[in-house]
């Protein structure tokens, strides 16, 4: 099953779904450690292996974290060579003055905001869908 490549399509069916709880980015001391987690998310860098993790699992590792994160999911089941839809988002983001960052999986984008500006942010894709 191939994911969606057109944009108008991408946007107005992306449907942004805010999960409850609060997520951090952490370091992970191996990949072994990372996995051990099981993590929402995990890179592994030549500098270290960064793990997404519910606020409340960090802590529990004695895993120090900077920024507390609110998570947002596009349900649209995108394509990784989709063009377009990470600059859309971040673009509307950026004229909301919301930081994000953004993962691609292999069926959705994720999208991680600061906390306090996680229902402000689902509104904004909300109307970049066209609602």
């Amino acid at each position: 099953m191939t994911g969606e490549t057109e944009l108008a399509k991408l946007l107005k069916d992306m449907k942004p779904e805010l999960h409850t709880g609060e997520y951090v980015y952490c370091l992970a001391t191996s990949w072994e450690q990372a996995v051990k987690l099981a993590p929402i998310g995990i890179f592994h860098e030549k500098e270290g292996v960064t793990v997404i993790l519910p606020k409340l699992t960090a802590e529990e590792a004695s895993l120090p974290y900077s920024t507390v994160c609110a998570w947002i999911t596009l349900t649209v089941h995108s394509s990784l060579e989709a063009v377009g839809l990470t600059a859309a988002v971040s673009k509307a983001l950026t004229e909301a003055n919301i930081s994000c960052n953004v993962v691609a999986a292999y069926y959705h984008d994720h999208i991680f905001v600061p906390i306090k500006d996680g229902t402000r942010a689902l509104q904004v894709l909300n109307k970049l869908t066209g609602e």
